[in-house]
């Protein structure tokens, strides 16, 4: 199959990740390609050179000096993320047809969906966050064309007041989270902004008496300066934002993994990657994090509640590694995700067109 997946336009496909979608659609592409498609990404600039697919550039525009004069002018990458996708949106209106047999769309942008009824090319939406208003009004002018994928129940029914959708959890490469023997730090990884909270995890290693190591990209300084810096000991220590191999062999050899999300994450991929290295997760049960460590992977308690948070640290250490990874390779295999994609695209565009 003809396969466009569209990606955030000012984030690279690319490692270190800006984030979990990010990586999530690494690993739709190398898994498309690996089976035979014909892959298209839509991403921002600098995305892997080396992923098995044809990147298309974005659309870039400067306003004039007497348009920015404009004292409500709305920032400059408010308008450059615009223009990317509303050139995108044109441009598969009138080609699409003849290049593509599906649309992925991965975007947090409100575009894909407003601009869907211009396409004549199936769309699929994957949904990766809580509802969103620009992303609610969309829907409510273009989503008829799109069908839509949740990436956990929880996603799902958060979005259900507005459309309904199917539940496809997100999936690792397996053979690249490999088992680890653990025994070390604990470890947080993730970006270092307010809504992951890793100073919660910072002030739980201390009370736990635990060591931990965080890792990831700083992407606010005044909140870096202000909770993170202050809490670094020997102990405590911040290792940079690394590459998947890095983080990979940072993780195997964990003792806990902790995440501390103070919003709703729809999925949770840092806890995907924790288990399937057998390391056992310690984190708040917000979102889409109980239906990814379940039972077997870890402990999860009350959001903010720090003293928990401690305790559940140091009973997932003594959890059974072998069993950790077991429940990942049931639940989290990108194999399984890919599986299900295809399935879609097939019904949405016939068997027969795709054969």
């Amino acid at each position: 199959m003809r396969i466009c997946l569209i990606a955030s336009s000012r984030y690279p496909i690319r490692e270190p990740f800006a984030g979990g979608l990010e990586a999530m659609t690494h690993t739709m592409v190398r898994g498309l390609a690996a089976r035979g498609h014909d892959v298209t990404l839509f991403a921002g600039p600098g995305s892997d050179a080396s992923l098995p697919a044809r990147v298309l550039q974005l659309k870039t525009f400067t306003p004039s000096a007497a348009a920015l004069a404009d004292r409500n002018a709305p920032p400059p990458a408010w308008l450059a993320d615009h223009h990317a996708y509303l050139g995108l949106m044109l441009e598969l209106a009138r080609t699409g047809a003849d290049d593509y047999d599906v649309i992925h769309n991965h975007s947090l942008h409100p575009l894909p969906i407003a601009m869907a009824s211009a396409v004549s090319v199936p769309i699929l939406t994957t949904l990766h966050t809580p509802p969103l208003p620009l992303i609610e009004s969309a829907l409510r002018l273009g989503g008829g064309r799109s069908s839509f994928v949740a990436v956990s129940g929880w996603t799902s029914q958060a979005w259900s007041h507005v459309v309904p959708s199917r539940v496809i959890t997100n999936g690792l490469d397996l053979a690249a989270w490999t088992q680890g023997a653990g025994g070390g730090p604990a470890v947080w990884s993730g970006r270092l902004v307010p809504e992951k909270a890793p100073h919660h995890a910072m002030e739980a290693a201390r009370r736990a008496g635990l060591p931990l190591v965080l890792a990831g990209p700083a992407q606010e300084k005044p909140y870096f300066e202000r909770e993170i810096a202050p809490r670094l000991t020997e102990d405590i220590t911040y290792a940079g934002h690394l590459t998947q191999h890095e983080l990979g062999r940072l993780v195997r050899g964990a003792s806990v993994t902790v995440v501390t999300p103070m919003w709703d994450e729809p999925y949770g991929l840092v806890a995907a990657e924790s288990i399937a290295c057998g390391t056992p997760v310690a984190g708040y049960a917000r979102g889409g994090l109980p239906e990814v460590v379940g039972d077997e992977g870890g402990f999860l308690v009350a959001p903010g509640d720090i003293d928990a948070l401690a305790d559940a640290m140091r009973a997932a250490r003594g959890l059974d590694r072998d069993a950790v990874r077991r429940h990942a390779v049931l639940t989290c295999g990108a194999e399984a995700m890919i599986d299900a994609y295809e399935r879609l695209y097939l019904d949405s565009v016939g068997t027969d067109a795709a054969a």
